[in-house]
């Protein structure tokens, strides 16, 4: 590929207009995951650590059988 041809993608993505309507339904499609850290620090002494992990995805994306799965979906 070219620097050209990238220029001329990058080019056509950036016009790309996407309703918030469309992205949401294509995250939760396919699923999200959302990970932090947040460290709460006194005089460079850590004082508290805490870990944020989020899965969102739709329902039905999140009890589809994955694989190498035996094909049940995951009980809560």
């Amino acid at each position: 590929m070219s620097p050209s041809d990238r220029n001329d993608h990058t080019t056509a993505l950036a016009g790309r207009q996407v309703a918030l309507v469309d992205l949401l339904d294509r995250l939760l499609a396919g699923g999200v995951v959302i990970t932090g850290d947040i460290i709460l620090s006194i005089a460079d002494i850590d004082l508290v650590r805490i870990s944020l992990r989020a899965l969102i995805s739709s329902v039905s994306t999140a009890d589809a059988p994955r694989p190498g799965s035996n094909g049940e979906p995951h009980e809560p």
